[in-house]
């Protein structure tokens, strides 16, 4: 199972928290089309001949395309890949930018799936983060996308907003089960470096985190979704039965995966590119038919602490027999070792098929992982 992911690297307004690599200026937008294609056509044996089981618009906002864009990308993606006639095909979606006609455009050039950056249903949140939309744009957005008949929908949560009590926490995770929504992502609220948010906690105009309230409300968020039927089939991500995202499932399960656009990245089995974060170079060096990433051969190490890092994530759990015949049996047993303390101090269980993090441990997820890396 391979996918394809495309990086949209434009957005109308700047988040206060997100680092992606965006652009506020749609200046490009037409020549960064222009370029995508060329991209597309020069990295067509990439994956082999693999079927491409996702397709999935990420960015930035995908949503600022016009349908005739999206239509020629994933005509052009056809042409050059084998695609799956059932391939999950996700666009990502900002609330403000959806319509009954954008909608019906969407599902007519082949989206089947919406992943809606709602991240809060109060208009208070929503100023904070600097998003575009309000709260009726939020329910609106989710109400508009089941009529059109694009029901396959996830939204993303934003939870440990510094002022954010725990009843408007829950009241946010309600409202997404209330609506009827299959898929939730749920993100704690984190300062990364290089972003307003860091910027305006430094000279003290915004309040930091509280670790212990994001703590707490993560492990709320899991007690209320899993009462309402969904599984926390990875640490953020919660779905009802049949209704996983297939896309970043095969990142989890260390699938293939080709990543178009700038900043994007690929993975191939054995090594990993990232293309230039840079709107003018990638145009530039594809108007020159030329590919602008750098690339990385992984190590035997380098792919078991991949391994280990996502696999933990999710509800499935590290497979040691996996590790057994992939890695051998040295591996297997100095990693059964090191995960021993974690077993005892009730943060995992394990046997000799599977390690899994309770949920007390999926508190110290990265810490976990990062102990139990090989060098």
């Amino acid at each position: 199972m391979a996918g394809i992911y495309i990086h949209i690297p434009f957005c109308k307004q700047a988040c206060h928290y997100c680092n992606f690599h965006f652009s506020t200026s749609l200046a490009m937008k037409n020549d960064f089309t222009a370029a995508l294609l060329k991209e597309i056509s020069l990295r067509a044996d990439y994956l082999e001949n693999e079927l491409v089981e996702t397709i999935y618009f990420g960015g930035g906002t995908p949503s600022l395309l016009a349908e005739g864009e999206i239509l020629e990308i994933l005509q052009s993606i056809r042409e050059h890949f084998k695609i799956d006639a059932a391939a999950e095909i996700t666009l990502e979606a900002n609330p403000d930018d959806v319509d009954p006609p954008k909608l019906a455009c969407w599902k007519n050039a082949g989206i089947n799936r919406l992943s809606l950056g709602v991240q809060s249903f109060f208009g208070e949140d929503l100023l904070w983060m600097n998003r575009a939309h309000d709260e009726k744009q939020a329910v609106r957005s989710v109400l508009d996308a089941q009529s059109a008949g694009l029901d396959n929908i996830s939204i993303d949560l934003i939870y440990g907003l510094p002022d954010m009590t725990d009843e408007r926490w829950k009241k946010n995770t309600t409202t997404a089960v209330s609506l009827g929504v299959p898929h939730l992502s749920c993100y704690a609220l984190t300062v990364e470096p290089k972003t307003a948010l860091q910027k305006k906690i430094k000279l003290g105009k915004m309040p930091d985190i509280v670790q212990e309230d994001q703590a707490r409300q993560f492990l709320e968020g899991i007690q209320w979704l899993e009462e309402s039927g969904y599984q926390q089939y990875e640490i953020s991500n919660f779905a009802l039965r049949g209704k996983r995202s297939r896309h970043n499932s095969a990142y989890w399960q260390s699938g293939k995966y080709l990543g178009l656009g700038p900043s994007a990245h690929s993975f191939n089995g054995t090594t990993r590119q990232w293309n230039v974060a840079h709107n003018a170079r990638y145009i530039r060096s594809l108007n020159q038919n030329e590919l602008c990433f750098e690339i990385e051969t992984l190590k035997p190490a380098d792919r078991l602490n991949e391994y280990i890092m996502t696999s933990l994530r999710t509800m499935e759990g590290l497979d040691l027999q996996y590790v057994l015949r992939t890695f051998g049996p040295e591996k297997k047993n100095l990693l059964e070792k090191n995960a021993s303390r974690y077993i005892s101090a009730d943060q995992m269980t394990g046997n000799d098929e599977k390690l899994i993090l309770t949920r007390a441990g999926k508190l110290f997820a990265d810490g976990i992982s990062a102990a139990l890396f090989f060098e």
